[in-house]
């Protein structure tokens, strides 16, 4: 099997290739912009392999949480290739995908959502097998929905911004954090492989964006006391 993947959720913009169970992958760290890169670099993956893009079996990428740019740019250019070519688009979550990265045992996954907010989700991850404990949530670090339990292991930027925060709540229950982790087009493919082998594809796909909201009005801004 042969699929590529797409993750533009966060600053780290990646695309992964994964040829019967081979990955790789091209990543860079990009605060603003990126798109120019996405189609290049599959190109570059493919030729490296031999491949092309005929050869592919289904397109996945990495659908939310996240920015909302981002979101809308790994689903345009996913959707469109798979349309092209007549395969599948495989929707991976991203706080999943975030979870897998980072190895087993059980994870909280925690991307900052800005707006003085943060995705949060909980998973139990076995190997290639990833669990929801608890599905993906966004609010305030102070009164976001927390798992149960303890043990987790705290990852991703949510914790750089709301690690304080997040570590008084918790307190014991957490055992370890990663605030620099981000989610991977290598995570987002290695999912995304298990799903497409079940026949887990769709002809159409949109983002999950947990929150319709872009940004605060100013008034929200001084309420909240200026943003994070």
């Amino acid at each position: 099997m042969k699929l590529l993947a797409f993750e533009a959720s966060t600053r780290r913009l990646s695309v992964a290739l994964w040829c019967d169970g081979v990955l790789t992958e091209k990543s860079v760290d990009v605060p603003n912009g990126g798109s120019e890169r996405l189609l290049p670099w599959a190109g570059e993956l493919l030729v490296d392999a031999g491949l092309s893009l005929q050869q592919l079996d289904g397109i996945a990428f990495g659908a939310g949480p996240g920015g909302f740019t981002g979101l809308r740019l790994a689903c345009g250019v996913a959707q469109g290739l798979a349309f092209g070519l007549d395969i599948p688009v495989v929707p991976v979550g991203t706080l999943a995908a975030l979870a897998l990265a980072n190895g087993d045992g059980k994870v909280l996954a925690c991307l900052d959502a800005r707006m003085n907010e943060v995705y949060l989700a909980a998973y139990e991850v076995t190997g290639e097998m990833v669990e929801e404990v608890m599905s993906p949530k966004v609010g305030a670090g102070e009164t976001v929905v927390l798992p149960e339990g303890d043990g987790w292991q705290g990852v991703g930027d949510g914790f750089a911004v709301w690690g304080k925060v997040l570590r008084a709540r918790l307190a014991e229950r957490l055992m370890a954090e990663n605030p620099a982790l981000y989610p991977t087009a290598t995570a987002v493919a290695r999912l995304a492989a298990s799903l497409l082998q079940r026949g887990v594809g769709v002809a159409a796909a949109v983002p999950l964006y947990i929150r319709d909201k872009v940004a605060l009005t100013t008034a929200e801004r001084r309420a909240r006391g200026g943003s994070k």
